[in-house]
């Protein structure tokens, strides 16, 4: 079942400027960090509401091999209560995975799509061990 939008993920040219931006000039409150397999710097969450996020990738000259070549829109996440009975429906409605169930870097379960214009959703179940279950209050 899908509870909601979990967050929404943009790519930006000018991490430091983005992070004053959605933090000093919105209000927002900067959540924590996770860094790619090579522990540079790669995502920057952003608090927007209970358990719901920004997430920030790092674009431009804040640019890691992990990142996209893209500045703007990233993906939407989907959170649900249960991935794999969630990839079992998407599938049972002929929708092809991207990504099938996995555990991602956040610890948190995940599945990806496309949509019919190509643009990537994340269905996510939140765990307990992800940095994500503590701005659940």
């Amino acid at each position: 079942m899908i509870k909601g939008i979990g967050h929404l993920a943009l790519t930006v040219e000018d991490m430091e400027r983005s992070l004053d931006f959605y933090c000093q000039v919105l209000g927002f409150e900067h959540a924590f960090s996770i860094q790619d397999d090579n522990e540079n710097p790669w995502i920057e969450y952003i608090k927007v509401g209970t358990g719901r996020f920004i997430e920030l990738f790092y674009g431009g000259k804040n640019k890691t091999e992990a990142d996209s070549n893209r500045i703007g829109f990233h993906h939407l996440c989907l959170e649900v209560t249960d991935i794999e009975k969630t990839a079992n429906q998407l599938k049972e409605k002929g929708i092809k995975l991207d990504s099938e169930p996995k555990r991602g870097k956040d610890d948190n379960y995940q599945c990806w799509v496309s949509d019919l214009d190509g643009n990537s959703i994340e269905f996510m179940e939140i765990s307990k061990a992800s940095p994500h279950w503590a701005w659940y209050d």
